[in-house]
C-alpha cells in the first residue's frame, strides 16, 4: 500500500482507502471488516452517513493496533457553528480517542460559516484530537478564503473526481499549495464510466478490470482514492492495483475521457442542511 505525506507534522495517509457512503450501519460493519481482512487500513466515513458506529465496531473487532489504521470522518453542514461538539460526538460514536483526519464536509456558501468551523478544527488539531484536518468539496475560491483568513492550510480536499470529471484546475491549485487531492466517486458511481471502450482496451492489455484501471490512474496521478463496495469480491479487487503500471499512452487515453460531467452537487451552490 502506498502512503502519501500530508502537510501536517509528517502524518502519512494510505493512498487507497475504503469509503462507506450510502452504506447502512450494520452493512458498514460487515464491509469494513472485509476491507480490513484484505488489507485496507484507511476508512472514510462521515456524520451524515449514519454509520460511524458500525465503522467503530469493525475496527474494535479487527484487533488491529490503533496506529495502523487511518480513520476519517466529517463535520456536517448544520454543525458549522458547533464544530468542536460535533467532533466529540463523532469520536464517541466511533469509540476512538482521536481521529486521523477530520474534514469540513461542504462549504455551504449561503450559510457562510465555514471559516468559523475551520477555526474550530484548527483548535481540535492543536489539541491533538485530530492528527490532521482538511476539507471536502471546496472550490478554489473557498480554499483561497480559508488560507487568507485562517492560520492552517487544509491538508487535503476530498472532491468528486473520476475520468469523466478530472478537475485539472483544482488539482493544480492543490499541488501549488501543498494540499492533497482525494477523490470521491472515483469510479463514476456505476453510471457508464466503466463501460468506456478505452477502459475495456486497457483492461485487456493489463489483464485487469476497468475499475482497476481507473483506480490505478488515480494512484498514478497522485490522488488519494476511496472506492466503495459492499461486495467482498469487489472490495478485494479494488485493492489489487499496485502490481502493474499504466504507461504514458495509457494515462493519456484516460485523460482524453474528460467531459467535465459532474455527478454530484456543485459545491458553489450546494446549501442543504438536512
Amino acid at each position: 500500500m502506498n502512503s502519501l505525506l500530508l502537510n501536517t507534522d509528517g502524518v502519512q495517509i494510505p493512498q487507497l482507502g475504503f469509503g462507506v457512503w450510502q452504506v447502512p450501519d450494520d452493512e458498514a460493519e460487515r464491509s469494513v471488516t472485509t476491507a480490513f481482512q484484505v488489507g485496507y487500513r484507511h476508512i472514510d466515513t462521515a456524520r451524515l452517513y449514519y454509520n460511524e458506529e458500525g465503522v467503530g465496531r469493525a475496527f474494535r473487532a479487527s484487533g488491529l493496533p490503533r496506529e495502523k489504521v487511518f480513520i476519517t470522518t466529517k463535520l456536517w453542514n448544520s454543525d458549522h457553528h458547533r464544530a468542536e461538539q460535533a467532533f466529540d460526538e463523532s469520536l464517541a460514536r466511533l469509540g476512538l480517542d482521536y481521529l486521523d483526519l477530520y474534514l469540513i464536509h461542504w462549504p455551504v456558501p449561503s450559510q457562510d460559516k465555514y471559516p468559523q468551523a475551520w477555526t474550530a478544527l484548527e483548535k481540535i488539531y492543536r489539541d491533538g484530537r485530530a492528527r490532521a484536518i482538511g476539507v471536502s468539496n471546496f472550490t478554489v475560491g473557498a480554499l483561497t478564503r480559508l488560507m487568507n483568513e485562517t492560520e492552517i492550510t487544509p491538508s487535503i480536499n476530498q472532491v468528486e473526481l473520476h475520468p469523466h470529471f478530472q478537475q485539472a484546475e483544482l488539482r493544480a491549485f492543490h499541488e501549488a499549495n501543498g494540499i492533497l487531492t482525494e477523490a470521491w466517486s472515483p469510479l463514476g458511481q456505476g453510471k457508464g464510466l466503466l463501460n468506456e471502450p478505452a477502459l475495456a482496451t486497457l483492461a485487456g492489455k493489463h489483464g485487469k478490470s476497468p475499475a482497476q484501471i481507473v483506480l490505478r490512474w488515480h494512484i498514478q496521478l497522485g490522488n488519494v482514492v476511496i472506492p466503495k463496495s459492499v461486495t467482498p469480491a469487489r472490495i478485494k479487487e479494488n485493492i489489487d492495483v499496485f502490481g502493474f503500471t499504466l504507461d504514458p499512452e495509457d494515462m493519456a487515453a484516460i485523460g482524453a475521457m474528460n467531459t467535465s460531467t459532474r455527478l454530484g452537487p456543485d459545491p458553489a451552490n450546494f446549501n442543504w442542511m438536512g
